[in-house]
């Protein structure tokens, strides 16, 4: 067998360049809570960006239509290790339901099977995952290849239901399917989703495959459409060489895969598959290369995309090519240029996306940590200068400092009352927000589309109660954008005089912006609009079922959009007061120091120079816990722009 390429080494040094990433972010954190420098916001965010590693995964996508040969594609580029097909490949179709292959370590390996009949219910895919009694899960048998094979094949198993339940299901019309044998029977997949938990290096990387059926199972499960497909780091459309770009193949890319720019199209790849179809003996090998260079051409110019995102290769011979270690077959299925471009691109795009997001944060997080022990070092040096200002000086002179110190603890305590107003008044507007884009306000929109849609199963009703409703949706934002705006105001204007009278440091609190929000709830809009034009005739029941059941999955999406916004506000909210907070209390407690500081010394003779040795030792560690600080943080540093793809003793 061939040995594995760069697609594989490449995830495996990526998936040691997460550990070493968590690791260098647990040191920080270890670092801050023994020198009691963490605190509830701090711990959140490190909990949150250690999850983010530790959950982090890359998805694949693959769609075609079906007899393109994309579950061969999947079992060439990523299991050939198993010296067989992993995955069933047969005449026709053979990939009935959309099929996740993944590692989970919480489960045993097993294929996890959710029933077509669960069509009939609201719930979308995700909410099912939830819900372990509505799957039927088989186990698989990692030592006998064959016998995993057999249960795979389930994805393809059909049945025959009776068309009323077809049309109740969402999987046919009320005339029944074009290609419908005569009578009553409808032929339907058994099962809607599956889910293959397989414990391959590659998965326990964090790899996900998607695997898609075609146009018909992509326009009915409308979750595909909406979060599983968008959610994808790239996309393989599959095509067939010896066909070249069908009108159904390209009603599915106009439809489902295209995007608005060409900058978005960059995760896009088209194959070509099956270019052994056009290898022939009889004619010279330069004439068949020309013909599938201009058949990439083709195709490049059908979909819009650059020739450079077009590859042609013959998955059945690459496959076979690795099983058999044949290496000059596998040059020539052209396998090996599609994994390089796969490894070239996904892994270290990857790489800069949680790189970048891990950086920001955990940089961030450094600034905060500090502003705090610069204003400890900043108080510990104020101090040294009165308590140095007081050498030689009488007893009076410390009482007058005394005094001193008293009026400027009254006048900041006076301007705690101005700051517990504040934070009256900040958590009001805080709560305000929350309602504005809170999960009730959701109900309440989704609830009366639901009614609006049920009055009228007609496509001129139907659109309106959406239109309302992305409408309802898209007030909510705008006016947490408003009320947002307005807290940034507030709190600008507050740490301006803060830093006036109470001499803390200039602090601009960042803006907050809805404006990822209201862009997926515009792709959603997109989306469904797309979705109405396509069923323009809703007058069957069918079509009214699965105009419903797209608008569940697309409440259960921007529910989604709630959620993070609701989460990205909180964590925008403690950035916004945190500062001032830590502020007030530094300075209140080097007050309390100062004060306690020159008592002291008024009280008993003798204690001015050691409470000054005191003083300069701590500063000394603070200005040692910066520079720990820094080396800290430089270390986080390195392993992120440390390029993930080179080995760990390469990149050490």
């Amino acid at each position: 067998m061939v040995p594995p390429r760069e697609l594989s080494a490449r995830f495996e040094a990526y998936g040691d360049w997460r550990k070493r990433l968590a690791s260098g972010i647990s040191a920080l954190h270890e670092w801050l809570k023994r020198h009691d420098l963490a605190d509830a916001q701090i711990d959140r965010s490190i909990q949150r960006a250690l999850a983010r590693l530790h959950e982090d995964k890359l998805i694949v996508a693959f769609v075609a239509e079906f007899s393109r040969g994309k579950s061969e594609l999947i079992n060439a580029i990523f299991f050939a290790d198993f010296g067989q097909r992993l995955l069933p490949t047969t005449a026709g179709r053979t990939t009935m339901c959309p099929t996740e292959l993944l590692y989970d370590a919480t489960r045993p390996p097993s294929i996890r099977l959710l029933p077509i009949e669960t069509r009939l219910n609201a719930a979308t895919i995700h909410e099912f995952r939830n819900y372990a009694d509505e799957w039927v899960t088989f186990p698989l048998d990692l030592s006998a290849a064959g016998k995993m094979s057999e249960e795979l094949a389930r994805v393809s198993q059909v049945k025959r239901v009776p068309s009323a339940l077809a049309r109740a299901l969402g999987l046919c019309d009320d005339e029944g399917p074009a290609d419908a044998p005569a009578g009553d029977d409808v032929e339907v997949p058994c099962w809607r989703h599956a889910i293959i938990n397989l414990p391959h290096p590659l998965l326990q990387q964090g790899l996900v495959i998607l695997d898609t059926p075609g146009l018909n199972a992509i326009g009915t499960e409308p979750e595909l459409t909406l979060s599983l497909l968008p959610g994808a780091h790239a996309v393989l459309f599959v095509l067939a060489a010896d066909a070249g770009v069908t009108k159904t193949d390209l009603e599915v890319w106009t439809r489902y895969l295209n995007v608005e720019t060409p900058a978005q199209n960059t995760g896009r790849i088209a194959i070509l598959n099956k270019i052994d179809g056009l290898w022939d003996d009889l004619r010279p090998e330069a004439d068949i290369a020309a013909e599938i260079d201009r058949q990439v051409a083709t195709t490049a110019s059908l979909l819009g995309l650059p020739a450079s995102q077009i590859y042609a290769v013959s998955a059945q011979k690459g496959l076979l090519a690795k099983v058999t270690g044949d290496a000059a077959l596998l040059a020539r299925s052209r396998l090996p240029a599609l994994e390089d471009a796969l490894a070239c691109k996904l892994v270290p795009d990857k790489h800069r996306l949680v790189g970048g997001l891990t950086q920001t944060e955990i940089r961030a997080l450094a600034d905060g940590v500090r502003a705090l022990l610069e204003a400890r070092q900043a108080g510990i040096g104020e101090q040294l200068a009165e308590l140095r200002a007081l050498r030689g000086k009488n007893q009076d002179v410390v009482l007058h400092m005394m005094d001193r110190v008293r009026e400027e603890k009254a006048v900041f305590e006076r301007g705690l009352q101005r700051f517990s107003a504040l934070r009256n008044v900040f958590t009001q507007q805080t709560n305000a927000l929350f309602d504005t884009i809170g999960l009730e306000s959701l109900r309440d929109h989704a609830g009366r589309t639901r009614r609006g849609i049920e009055r009228s199963p007609f496509t001129k009703g139907v659109r309106e109660a959406m239109n309302d409703f992305f409408a309802a949706v898209r007030r909510d934002f705008d006016e947490a954008a408003r009320q947002s705006s307005e807290i940034h105001d507030m709190m600008q204007v507050m740490y301006v005089r803060f830093s006036a009278e109470q001499g803390l440091e200039p602090f601009e609190p960042p803006p907050f912006t809805v404006r990822k929000y209201q862009d997926e709830i515009d792709r959603l809009a997109r989306a469904y609009a797309l979705h109405i034009d396509t069923l323009w005739n809703m007058v069957s029941r069918a079509k009214f079922s699965l105009s419903r059941r797209f608008f569940e999955s697309i409440a259960a999406r921007v529910k989604h959009v709630y959620e993070i916004a609701h989460r990205d506000l909180e964590g925008w909210l403690r950035a916004v007061m945190s500062p001032l907070e830590t502020q007030v209390r530094e300075h209140h407690l080097q007050l309390r120091r100062r004060l306690e500081s020159v008592r002291r010394i008024h009280q008993a003779s003798g204690q001015l120079e050691v409470r000054i040795a005191e003083l300069e030792h701590q500063g000394e560690e603070l200005a040692a816990q910066a520079a720990a600080l820094q080396r800290a943080v430089s270390v986080i540093d390195g392993i992120v722009e440390q390029p993930a793809f080179l080995p760990a003793a390469q990149g050490a």
